[in-house]
């Protein structure tokens, strides 16, 4: 009676300690979309080394565009043969993998001109790829897990508009939030957004970004490490190229490097998320060179 008491007491001190302190499993997060030769997201989510994946990008939106889908070879959203995404997206999200619609991208045509502007677009996303209802949802009825920002033109202006109006809609159904700013601290894009403390991840490109990428050495990276992660956000994430043609400016960090010299500086943090790797069509073996360690 007294043994089944203690281990009454044990169990529930492990309960409520658990319950306390949110447990978040670090992870990889790759960007998929921007390669037909890539593989489908179903292989993506199959193969086991990813607990998020960003579908990349809605590259036109805001001030007046009509919004554009562009998944590269995949599908064509105008032909409305990307719905048949939607049983992948669900596959996906069936194993635990929370599946985000990036919106961006380096060589989009994308902006917003006013906080009304950054409401109406949050309205879009909302009713063709989140929770909301559309008759013209681009990837069918599946419902995506968030938005991941991956700004990279334009002012930095209204993108925290945008935030609070998705962070909004998790009234209804939560709406994930990922940022990807550049490493040079702050982001010239995204700070203001990132501010809100609204953001879930915030996976950091420390690639093309010679001021603070790894270079041989992790000197400079480090350095900026150390700052992204006083920023008001869940997770932040190691952002790497998948292989050196990933990043034309530089950036990779060999996979037995990360191992063991890089990623025991930074897992201590605890913020630590995990790595994001650029992109799904250059990751020939990298994701699962470096998983155990993550």
């Amino acid at each position: 009676m007294a043994f089944g008491t203690q281990a009454a007491i044990l169990i529930l001190s492990v309960f409520i300690v658990s319950w306390c302190k949110p447990s978040y499993g670090a992870g990889i997060a790759i960007y998929w979309g921007q390669d037909g030769n890539e593989g489908t997201l179903a292989a993506t989510c199959n193969s086991g080394n990813y607990q998020f994946v960003n579908v990349a990008f809605l590259s036109t939106f805001g001030n007046g565009q009509t919004p554009v889908l562009n998944l590269a070879g995949h599908c064509n959203p105008s032909a409305n043969t990307c719905t048949g995404l939607s049983a992948d997206i669900k596959a996906c999200q069936g194993k635990g993998i929370k599946v985000l619609l990036s919106i961006g991208g380096a060589s989009g045509t994308y902006s917003l001109s006013s906080a009304d502007d950054a409401r109406q677009v949050a309205n879009y996303i909302w009713n063709n790829f989140l929770g909301g209802q559309s008759s013209s949802r681009p990837l069918g009825d599946a419902v995506l897990d968030g938005v991941d920002f991956d700004i990279e033109a334009g002012s930095g202006q209204f993108w925290d508009d945008l935030a609070r109006a998705l962070n909004g809609f998790s009234q209804q159904k939560k709406v994930h939030l990922a940022a990807a700013p550049q490493c040079p601290f702050p982001d010239a894009h995204l700070d203001t957004a990132i501010k809100t403390g609204l953001f879930d991840y915030v996976w950091v490109q420390f690639y093309n970004n010679p001021p603070c990428q790894y270079s041989g050495n992790a000197n400079n990276l480090l350095s900026a490490w150390n700052q992204w992660t006083t920023v008001q956000a869940n997770q932040v994430f190691l952002g790497l190229p998948a292989a050196p043609a990933a990043a034309p400016s530089g950036g990779f960090i060999p996979a037995d490097v990360l191992t063991s010299q890089v990623l025991p500086s930074i897992k201590n943090s605890p913020k630590y998320g995990g790595v994001m790797l650029w992109n799904k069509q250059f990751d020939n073996g990298y994701s699962a060179a470096i998983k155990g360690s993550v």
